[in-house]
């Protein structure tokens, strides 16, 4: 008879447990050595032909682009964790004497603190850039530690977009590579000297330190306090990401122009980038993609990105690290203890990791097709980005203010068109561009009355889709009383009470003018370069009429 928790399946087996599948096999690459490793399934490798495998990946990317020239200064953003951190030991391998095919470039390293971001102490910074130093002391390479915070004393420059030199025809890198291995056999030259003086051998990486490195310099009380209101004043922590990655996108950037590095290597996998291509579909930045998850990203003109590390996975990546001892720094992420559900980045890497552990060709298929994107239309060069560019991700605006039949395209209409009616002949005898205030909010300084336009919508009139969705995350609060010393676009004068007071008169809903979210927390050169490119676009507005255009006869002459 049939009894309540009868088991009908049949006895488990008695014995050991069945071989893991590639236990038993020799290596897939030399049939010879054990299996150290299993890439995949059926892709088992030895420990040496696992090291030629992944060191082959590396160099195959560099090989086959020929972006980076022999001689060239190239740095390499790391941020101490494991695929950077793999990155930079390729790049010491790579420069190696005993390596078959050394890296012909001279390197440089660059670690952003964030620890003010990130809601560190000052004690776990310290201790963090302790253990920063060491490894980079122990590679040699010429290294620049720099703050965040260093953002709030950044120039305009790197909001400018600066044309590349052209390289040449297909045989320009051949051609200098040929030039360099002369300059090396020289006599004159010696065989450890590279034709930039003041450079460190790329060929001894393991020297002493030189005197190109750059430690950070302390933040001031101040500058911490202004990162963490600009952080607080963000309410959602997919903003929160997309502002700290675009903040050390433009730190990288000025390094790298400051100390005359024309090419910068970051460390995103494969496994990163198909998580990235996929939250930036989501964030609404589905036209940068090419420049978002390719090899090279061209926007910034004279200092290209390139992504060596896009053909290794973060498993190929942590086997690697785990078996040759590769060191890394463990940092608190802005994230780190978050929720799956709390930011799109976070649901998104968590999407993908788990679609990933059930069919193991998911994120080589996404990075597949993020290979087959293009850059430019084919009317237009590849790479080059005519037109307009955001405000912050310097990317080329996807705005048609023509065609209005999408949301966005409504939207920014009724940015650029929409006024507030006439304010009262009072409103008006207040005083325009007061000392600090068009400054910080982008008045008009003669490009109209005080108060006729929302100081708000010079700014959003001047990012992207993606970037401004995120530039709505900001707080909304209730600004002071007008007047009062605490106001963000009044510091304590009566001037500028009376500059909001018009603002606020001739808004159509005075309540919602003063509900609206601040930008006063930026930093101070994106604020400056909104008021000048506003400026910049008044003036050109103005002298339209005045200007003669060329003829179709001239300007074919003119190209000839």
């Amino acid at each position: 008879m049939c009894q309540v928790g009868e088991d009908y399946e049949e006895p488990a087996p008695m014995g050991p447990p069945p071989p893991r599948p590639g236990c038993e096999l020799k290596c897939v690459k030399c049939k010879e050595g054990l299996p150290v490793v299993v890439i995949r399934v059926g892709d088992a490798f030895c420990r040496d032909c696992f090291k030629a495998f992944y060191i082959h990946k590396f160099r195959a990317v560099l090989g086959k682009n020929r972006l980076i020239f022999p001689g060239e200064k190239v740095l390499l953003a790391w941020s101490g964790g494991p695929s950077s951190s793999s990155m930079v030991w390729q790049v010491l391998e790579g420069l190696s004497p005993d390596s078959a095919k050394r890296l012909r470039f001279v390197p440089g390293v660059v670690y952003i603190d964030e620890g003010a971001a990130c809601r560190q102490s000052l004690e776990d910074r310290a201790k963090t850039l302790v253990e920063v130093k060491l490894i980079l002391q122990t590679v040699g390479f010429p290294w620049h530690i720099v703050a965040l915070e260093e953002v709030f004393s950044l120039p305009l420059s790197v909001l400018r977009y600066f044309a590349q030199e052209p390289t040449g025809t297909k045989g320009a890198y051949k051609a200098a590579v040929d030039s360099f291995l002369q300059q090396q056999h020289a006599p004159a030259q010696g065989a450890e000297q590279l034709s930039q003086p003041g450079t460190q051998d790329p060929q001894s990486p393991a020297g002493p330190p030189t005197a190109a490195q750059t430690e950070a310099q302390l933040p001031t009380a101040a500058q911490t306090e202004a990162l963490s209101r600009l952080f607080d004043s963000v309410k959602t922590l997919t903003a929160k990401e997309e502002l700290l990655q675009t903040l050390r996108t433009h730190l990288i950037l000025h390094v790298a122009r400051t100390h005359g590095y024309s090419k910068v290597m970051t460390g995103d996998s494969c496994t990163r980038l198909a998580i990235k291509l996929m939250t930036s579909l989501a964030l609404g930045r589905g036209a940068f993609l090419a420049w978002d998850t390719g090899f090279s990203d061209e926007r910034h003109g004279d200092v290209v990105v390139v992504r060596p590390m896009r053909d290794h996975t973060l498993k190929e990546v942590a086997f690697y690290n785990r078996l040759f001892g590769v060191p890394s720094v463990f940092t608190p992420a802005i994230d780190t203890k978050a929720p799956e559900k709390a930011s799109i980045h976070r649901l998104m890497e968590a999407f993908m990791l788990r679609l990933q552990a059930q069919f193991p060709s998911t994120v080589s298929t996404v990075y597949r097709t993020s290979e087959k994107l293009v850059k430019a239309p084919r009317d237009s060069s590849a790479g080059v980005l005519p037109g307009p560019r955001c405000l912050l991700c310097m990317c080329t605006l996807d705005i048609d203010t023509a065609d209005s039949a999408t949301a966005f395209g409504a939207q920014t209409s009724h940015l650029s068109q929409t006024q507030p009616p006439t304010p009262p002949a009072e409103a008006l005898t207040a005083p325009c561009c007061s000392a600090g205030v068009g400054r910080a909010q982008g008045c008009c300084r003669g490009a109209g009355p005080c108060g006729r336009e929302d100081p708000r919508a010079h700014i959003i009139e001047q990012l992207c889709y993606g970037c401004r969705v995120n530039l709505k995350d900001l707080v909304s609060r209730l600004w002071p009383c007008v007047g009062d010393e605490g106001s963000p676009s009044a510091p304590g004068g009566e001037e500028a009470g009376g500059h909001w007071l018009s603002f606020v008169l001739c808004s159509p809903s005075p309540m919602l003018a003063l509900l609206q979210p601040s930008l006063d927390a930026l930093p101070p050169y994106i604020l400056a370069e909104a008021q000048l490119r506003r400026q910049r676009a008044w003036v050109s507005q103005e002298i339209q009429e005045y200007l003669v255009e060329d003829s179709d006869d001239e300007a074919h002459t003119g190209e000839s």
